[in-house]
């Protein structure tokens, strides 16, 4: 119990300077590119622990899971890797993820309409409100005067990045269910490879990487999307579903202390007061009603924690 509890102080540390390093990487390439070299480095490392293990990353069935894999690797990686690369060439790090946290908010709004028998409680929905009200507190500075200014959109890309986890979120609940959380992590990002570098061919000829951002891919990659799977995946073990995803909780902590420490970023009264409200929301939302039905395995919000797993 006590490695679980390490486990997920460790992958909370990793997952918050994720939105570190993509600072680091985006000034020497396109959001593009990185998304690439995540999906690459990731995938590699993915696949030498099943290589090490001796294991099959084929689940049972693949020919017919196709379609939902592509699926996630477009909303789970593609599209808010993208969009957060984008989004942190003008907002700060603290303040991706903080926006990031609300991706089981928009998991609860979706499932009203994508999953009818899971559908959140009263409860539930007053954390959405609280949790968008915080988001509300974030974003309300910057579309005051000049709305069009490159931090409001790049604020709106990065919530439009946290949205795109909670679709991929319930495409992995209803179409991926019992598939190993370690084989579809390795598909995700095999499938995401082919599609970022039909998209980063316009711009690869533009990078130029130096010491810095080398290593941030190689830390967004093999770390944030490869040995930070793992943890999580040693946690759903350990701990179980519910205590493995409070780490939603700890990621902006640890991102406002890395982009402090080291990039110097300000913490302003409005991000602290809006990080606050949001995962007040979080924590709302992440309640289950007692007469919770028995055939839901887990319930809606670690489902799109679970799911931001491996794009982080």
């Amino acid at each position: 119990m006590r490695r679980g509890y390490a486990a997920l102080g460790l992958l909370a540390l990793i997952w918050g300077a994720s939105f570190l390093f993509i600072k680091f990487a985006i000034r020497d390439m396109s959001p593009a590119t990185l998304v690439l070299s995540r999906a690459v480095f990731g995938v590699a490392t993915l696949g030498a622990v099943f290589a090490a293990r001796r294991q099959s990353p084929f689940p049972v069935g693949t020919r017919s899971r196709l379609l939902p894999f592509v699926l996630l690797a477009i909303f789970g990686s593609l599209l808010p890797w993208f969009a957060f690369g984008f989004g942190e060439l003008s907002i700060s790090s603290a303040l991706a993820s903080i926006l990031n946290a609300t991706t089981p908010l928009w998991t609860a709004v979706f499932a009203y309409w994508v999953t009818p028998a899971e559908r959140p409680s009263p409860l539930n929905y007053l954390g959405v409100a609280v949790g968008f009200v915080g988001t509300g507190v974030l974003i309300a500075p910057d579309l005051i005067g000049q709305p069009l200014r490159a931090t409001t959109l790049g604020t709106l890309a990065v919530a439009g990045a946290a949205a795109s986890y909670a679709v991929a979120a319930l495409i992995q609940r209803r179409r991926l269910r019992g598939v190993s959380p370690l084989q579809v992590g390795f598909w995700q990002l095999a499938l995401t490879a082919p599609l970022a570098l039909a998209a980063a061919l316009p711009t690869i000829g533009a990078t130029h990487l130096r010491l810095p951002s080398i290593a941030a891919m190689l830390v967004l990659g093999v770390g944030g999307s490869g040995i930070a799977y793992l943890l999580y995946y040693y946690m759903m073990n350990t701990l179980g579903a519910t205590r493995a995803t409070t780490v939603t909780f700890l990621l902006p902590i640890t991102a406002v202390f890395w982009g402090a420490s080291i990039l110097r970023e300000a913490i302003t009264i409005p991000i602290l007061a809006g990080m606050i409200v949001i995962l007040l929301g979080v924590f709302l939302t992440s309640r289950r009603a007692t007469a919770a039905a028995p055939s839901a395995d887990r319930p809606l919000p670690e489902i799109s924690s679970g799911t931001g797993t491996i794009t982080r």
